[in-house]
């Protein structure tokens, strides 16, 4: 069994998707495992990792809406203010996706559906530079 680990730093431009499938991509071609399982892992409260939709770009606008109706900030809601009106809500949507996400590996490649892409999903009015580790094991 053979581990391989990289951390990668993506620049989100404020509330929205980045789609960092290749990025993750690039890293299993390069760990050399053929088969396997790679473990996505993003270090932050008010960000998240989703696995979507990656041919109708309506899907991702669709999923934002929803989450704005869902979680709203309204900067009335929620006592923790410190970092602003859109930090209480960006940590609400984290908790409501996921900060890790588990991909097969085979042929050196990611095991996704035909349609599947991975995604950043920044919940914050501004951007970040946001870190995520990418663990992969197998052989």
């Amino acid at each position: 069994m053979t581990h391989y680990q990289q951390q990668i730093k993506i620049q989100t431009r404020g509330k929205s998707f980045s789609k960092i499938t290749s990025k993750v991509q690039a890293v299993v071609a390069e760990s050399g495992i053929d088969t396997g399982l790679c473990t996505i892992f993003l270090r932050h409260t008010s960000a998240s990792l989703v696995i979507q939709e990656n041919a109708d770009p309506d899907v991702l606008t669709d999923l934002a809406n929803f989450f704005a109706k869902l979680v709203p900030e309204d900067g009335r809601s929620y006592i923790h203010s410190t970092e602003g009106p859109d930090d209480m809500p960006a940590h609400i949507r984290t908790a409501l996706t996921k900060t890790s996400e588990q991909i097969p590996i085979g042929n050196r490649r990611l095991l996704l559906g035909t349609w599947q892409g991975i995604y950043l999903w920044e919940h914050r009015q501004r951007g970040h530079y946001r870190e995520i580790v990418i663990h992969i094991t197998g052989s």
